[in-house]
C-alpha cells in the first residue's frame, strides 16, 4: 500500500482553504493545514477530517511577518519528523491571504506593504524555502484571482499582487521541471465566503451584479474551487504544468 501524499496548505482553516483541505482529504491525502489567528477553526476543520478517516494536522503560520518564515520551516519539517516518520513532502498549496476593497487614490504604504508580504513576497520565499524538502513528482498550486484578467475597482493592489504570482508561477514551472515538480495557477472568480470581510455575502446588490455576469447565473462557492485544487494533486494532473486555470463560472467570458 502506498504511503499517503502530504500536501501543505496555507491559510486552510477557513473559507477556501478549508474546503482545499476537505477536498484533498477525501481524495486520499495527508494534509497539514496553516492559521493565522483563529486556532479554534483550525483545530475544527483538523477534526472534522479525521472524523471523515482523513490525517491531518495544523500549524501556525503569520504571512505578514517575514521574519517568522525560518521558524515555520523548522516547526514544519520538526512535524513532517515527528507525525509522518519522513524529511519531505509532496504539494504546497499557497492559498493564505487577506483582503481590502481600497480604491487606488486611497492606497497607503503600509497597506501595499501587507498585501506585498502575504501575497507575495511571503509566497515567494516560503515557496523557496520549502522546494528542497519536495519530493519529485510533486508540486505548487498559487491560488490567484479574476480579477488578474478582468477589473474590479477597489482590487489594484491585491490583483497587482496576484498578477505578481502568476508571473512566478511560470518561472516555477520552467526552473523546478528539473527537480520532477509541476506548478500551476488556480484563478478563483468571485466567491461567497467570509474573504474580505464577507464582502460578496454581505452586500446582496454586489452578489446579484456579479451572478448575473455569469453564465451560469451565481456567484461561486467554496467547494467550487477545493476540487481544482485536489485534481492538480492528483496523478491525473501529471502533465498539467505552468498553467492558469481559473475557476469563475465563466463571468467576463
Amino acid at each position: 500500500m502506498s504511503t499517503p501524499k502530504i500536501v501543505l496548505v496555507t491559510g486552510g482553516s477557513r473559507g477556501l482553504g478549508k474546503d482545499m483541505a476537505f477536498s484533498l482529504a477525501r481524495k486520499g491525502f495527508t494534509v497539514i493545514i496553516t492559521y493565522n489567528n483563529n486556532e479554534e477553526m483550525a483545530v475544527e476543520a483538523v477534526k472534522t477530517i479525521r472524523e471523515q478517516g482523513g490525517i491531518a494536522e495544523a500549524l501556525k503560520l503569520n504571512m505578514s511577518e517575514f521574519g517568522t518564515l525560518d521558524d515555520f520551516y523548522v516547526t514544519f519539517k520538526e512535524l513532517l519528523h515527528s507525525s509522518f516518520q519522513t524529511t519531505h513532502f509532496d504539494f504546497l498549496v499557497n492559498n493564505a491571504g487577506m483582503g481590502r476593497t481600497v480604491p487606488f487614490l486611497e492606497v497607503n504604504e503600509e497597506l501595499f506593504n501587507d498585501f506585498l508580504n502575504v501575497h507575495f513576497k511571503g509566497v515567494y520565499f516560503l515557496t523557496q524555502k520549502l522546494v528542497p524538502i519536495m519530493n519529485p513528482g510533486g508540486g505548487i498550486i498559487n491560488i490567484s484571482t479574476g480579477t488578474t484578467r478582468f477589473s474590479n475597482p477597489g482590487y489594484s493592489v491585491y490583483a497587482s499582487m496576484k498578477g505578481a504570482i502568476e508571473v512566478f508561477t511560470k518561472y516555477l514551472s520552467k526552473e523546478l521541471g528539473s527537480r520532477g515538480l509541476r506548478a500551476n495557477v488556480v484563478a478563483p472568480g468571485p466567491v461567497e465566503t467570509d474573504f474580505n470581510n464577507a464582502f460578496i455575502r454581505s452586500n446582496p446588490q454586489i452578489k446579484a451584479n456579479l451572478s448575473s455576469m455569469t453564465p451560469l447565473g451565481r456567484v461561486g462557492f467554496a467547494e467550487d474551487i477545493g476540487g481544482v485544487v485536489s485534481f492538480l494533486c492528483s496523478d491525473d494532473a501529471r502533465w498539467v504544468n505552468g498553467q492558469r486555470i481559473e475557476v469563475s463560472g465563466g463571468i467576463n467570458v
